[in-house]
């Protein structure tokens, strides 16, 4: 007898640019009108959301990404905001990449004035299964990567005299980051990295601060087994997650004026996660669990 069950949907995650364009802000429309904003890992997720309401909000855009279809996809959609951006895939791991990419965005738009860094990955394995190539993957990308776009952009704006503004998107390592902890130990050491050259680069009127984002709903919770992403809205007291706007609009305040006495900082939007629980991107294992 055949099964006339319909297949199970997928679940859908993240927002579509459209709604994006609907979400509301505090920010007023022309905030960075004339402004040239670089933000990285732009094509999907918490990276589309930051570079939408910048768009949104009058900047200019230099996009970058792995994947040059997404940034074209993306570019083609703030065409609504009649904002000029430049699109170039490249990888932050490659120092000369970075170094193109920025000078490309210069070319194209003129002098950047603030870098946002959110280009990153990982992936959930127990720790002791990591491999080198895994372990190398993910700090080369969300610590080494990062290092190369804030080092980059930082040496312009000295040679150039000009100040300038950079925003890291990490994580909420503060408790640490069982099934994660390659990215738990590169997002770290990207805070005080940023706590040490926001002391370093006062002197030329550069401010660098950080986001950390809890669980926040993305495309990307699909790449997680769902007896992992099941954990993520009970990770903090709300028992909820967060979405792509609520890291957008923190890197905006930090970004323009709101911001202008805050730099070595760490601006952790997670709901409560870091007083409250933990994620478990690879589902909860059984050591852990309760009985009941």
């Amino acid at each position: 007898m055949a099964d006339d069950t319909p297949p199970s949907t997928p679940p859908s995650y993240g927002f579509t640019d459209d709604e994006l364009a609907a979400l509301p802000t505090v920010f007023a429309p022309d905030l960075f009108r004339g402004k040239v904003v670089a933000v990285s890992g732009a094509g999907t997720g918490i990276g589309r959301g930051i570079a939408f309401l910048f768009a949104r909000l009058g900047a200019r855009l230099a996009i970058c990404g792995r994947r040059g279809a997404l940034l074209e996809e993306l570019a083609q959609s703030l065409e609504r905001y009649s904002t000029e951006c430049f699109a170039q895939a490249m990888s932050i791991r490659e120092p000369e990449a970075v170094e193109d990419f920025l000078a490309g965005a210069e070319d194209a738009l003129g002098p950047l004035d603030v870098l946002v860094n959110n280009a990153g990955g990982q992936f959930p394995q127990n720790a002791l299964d990591f491999t080198v190539k895994g372990w190398n993957a993910v700090i080369d990308t969300n610590l080494n990567g990062t290092w190369y776009m804030m080092q980059t952009a930082a040496k312009r704006w000295r040679d150039q005299g000009r100040p300038g503004v950079i925003v890291n998107v990490i994580a909420d390592f503060w408790r640490g980051m069982p099934q994660i902890a390659h990215t738990c130990a590169a997002r770290a050491g990207v805070a005080y990295l940023s706590k040490s050259v926001a002391v370093e680069w006062a002197p030329l009127d550069i401010r660098v601060n950080c986001v950390a984002p809890g669980a926040i709903e993305t495309t990307a919770f699909a790449y997680y087994p769902p007896e992992g992403s099941a954990t993520f809205a009970h990770a903090n007291p709300k028992l909820t997650v967060g979405d792509v706007n609520d890291i957008a609009e923190a890197c905006v305040y930090l970004a323009a004026p709101s911001g202008k006495f805050v730099t070595g900082e760490v601006l952790t939007v997670d709901g409560g996660q870091q007083l409250w629980g933990a994620m478990w991107p690879a589902g909860k294992p059984d050591a852990f669990k309760i009985p009941e």
